[in-house]
């Protein structure tokens, strides 16, 4: 069997371990916790099992610590959704949304049937719109909504479809109907 040629010294001990007690990130704290365990001699398996990462990713982290040092083991993602719009740029919106409703800028193309409220719809129509800007998902739009000063909450489900005449045609053979059966149910 092969020995390990990863072997930490005390000063790379306490810096990893410096590090892993500085940080909050989860996922980060235990690539420095991984590393700390194999350069100090603990079994693979063992690692695995208390990490609940794989050999690869243990060696990938091991790896990057070698060339890069603590450093290499931070996350350093930046998201697909990053602040696409500038502080300012948010500001001027939530000035938007006050100003204008989804009917004034999309008219019977708005979201809600009297377009009287914001959706994430109309909000990703208009922040195209303004800014060019599109994200990728539906929380950037909510959180969008939070940075502005709005709430979010979900609207009831309106079928733009539906016709009031229908439904009122409906309504009425209902109760006509109904009072019929009522009627025959006295009788009996």
């Amino acid at each position: 069997m092969a020995r390990k040629r990863f072997q930490l010294t005390e000063e790379q001990i306490r810096e990893l371990k410096a590090a892993y007690h500085r940080c909050k990130d989860g996922p980060t704290r235990t690539r420095y916790q991984a590393v700390m365990l194999y350069g100090t001699g603990y079994p693979t398996e063992e690692i695995e099992e208390i990490t609940e990462c794989s050999r690869s990713s243990l060696m990938g982290w091991c790896r990057a610590y070698r060339e890069g040092g603590v450093e290499a083991l931070e996350d350093h993602r930046r998201g697909g959704n990053r602040a696409k719009l500038k502080p300012e740029q948010i500001e001027e919106l939530g000035e938007r949304l006050r100003r204008y409703t989804p009917r004034d800028l999309f008219g019977e193309g708005a979201a809600t049937v009297d377009g009287r409220l914001w959706t994430v719809a109309d909000l990703a129509q208009a922040v195209e719109r303004w800014y060019g800007v599109r994200y990728k998902s539906r929380s950037s739009y909510c959180r969008l909504f939070d940075l502005c000063g709005f709430s979010y909450q979900r609207p009831a489900k309106v079928y733009k479809s539906r016709s009031a005449a229908k439904v009122a045609e409906f309504e009425e053979w209902v109760e006509k109907n109904c009072s019929m059966w009522h009627r025959r149910l006295r009788r009996r």
